[in-house]
């Protein structure tokens, strides 16, 4: 008896190349989220709003059209030295900081899969403001106090990692660890504080309050040579820790070698966390907030880092703003506020995760 003859396989209609909503060059692919798209346009957009209301007011205000003529080097004398002299670089660095907080945020809460997952919970801010303090009480100048806010940010970072690691390090014993070291980093902040000549401790504690005020572009600049650097470094670990988001195993099963991706994540997000601090001082909640705000804004499933780095940079510059005119003639330092807005949303947040 003869077997009949099998069929012949239809061919799909259906395209074989990648997603039309994926962009592929070589070995490189990036998945275009329409409405991620738009809601990091929007949100950028707004922030360039901010930052123009920000270049604009002030004791002097400068018109738009004189700001913008400044900024190519045309406009008045007056409004060149007040926008590209005083206002640029504060506005500048706070872009640059609240992107790198955003980031490193969006790195440990993604690494974690727990908003409290933060550099503020993990110890990383707290290690950056303990040696920013010892060297202004061993009288350090800015750039010193600058390199001792990055080393602690990097010797506590390796601390945490440390005692969390166990066969491999899990989110929740990151965070326990984590708050564990950042209460007895707090604690030697306050006695260096209270052993402190009474100058050096009245700038230690301006100084871990957080400020964006007086800075220029020597601040600037060096935060935007380290973006540079640690931003492919992002880019290249995006797609790893969105699989990650999924579970240890499922990363596994799908090629992800997860301990050294994790120790890459953790190495970028503590580099940006200490950079940041050591530009403006720890200021606190940007790096909670931003990917939160980010997530809820986009509804995206998990933590986006080019969205959250946005809102980082939008967030921290509306509260500076916000900082210098809603008490004028008082201007008070940015930390402040991003305190009372993190504080607020902290209540928001738990309140929502327990209904």
């Amino acid at each position: 008896m003869i077997a009949p003859s099998p069929a012949p396989a239809r061919k799909s209609s259906r395209p074989t190349g990648p997603p039309l909503n994926a962009l592929r060059v070589r070995s490189w692919s990036l998945r275009l989220s329409p409405r991620g798209l738009v809601t990091g346009t929007a949100i950028a957009v707004l922030g360039l709003a901010v930052s123009l209301v920000a270049l604009s007011v002030g004791e002097f205000t400068v018109p738009i059209r004189d700001i913008v003529a400044a900024l190519f080097g045309e406009g008045p004398p007056v409004a060149e030295l007040i926008v590209n002299r005083l206002r640029a670089p504060r506005i500048v660095t706070g872009l640059l900081v609240g992107a790198a907080f955003g980031l490193s945020g969006a790195i440990f809460q993604s690494l974690t899969r727990n908003p409290l997952g933060s550099p503020d919970f993990v110890g990383l801010t707290s290690g950056a403001a303990t040696g920013g303090i010892a060297a202004v009480v061993l009288g350090g100048s800015a750039w010193q106090i600058a390199g001792a806010s990055l080393a602690g940010c990097v010797a506590s970072a390796l601390a945490v990692y440390a005692l969390a690691f166990q066969r491999g390090v899990q989110g929740y014993r990151l965070i326990l660890v984590g708050i564990g070291v950042n209460a007895l980093l707090i604690s030697a902040d306050w006695y260096m504080l209270t052993r402190a000549d009474i100058s050096d401790a009245a700038t230690a504690g301006a100084w871990i309050t957080g400020s964006l005020s007086g800075r220029g572009w020597e601040h600037a600049i060096p935060v935007a040579c380290a973006m540079a650097v640690l931003l492919p470094a992002c880019a290249w670990l995006s797609r790893p820790l969105r699989m990650m988001e999924m579970g240890d195993d499922s990363a596994r099963a799908m090629g992800i070698r997860v301990e050294p991706v994790r120790a890459a994540a953790i190495a970028v997000g503590v580099l940006l966390c200490g950079v940041a601090t050591a530009a403006t001082g720890p200021v606190i909640f940007v790096a909670m907030a931003a990917p939160q705000l980010a997530r809820r804004i986009s509804r995206s499933p998990g933590v986006t880092l080019v969205t959250s780095a946005l809102t980082g940079a939008t967030l921290l510059v509306g509260a500076d703003l916000a900082a210098q005119r809603l008490f004028a003639p008082v201007q008070l330092p940015v930390g402040i506020m991003t305190a009372a807005i993190g504080g607020v949303y902290l209540v928001f947040l738990l309140r929502r995760e327990r209904r």
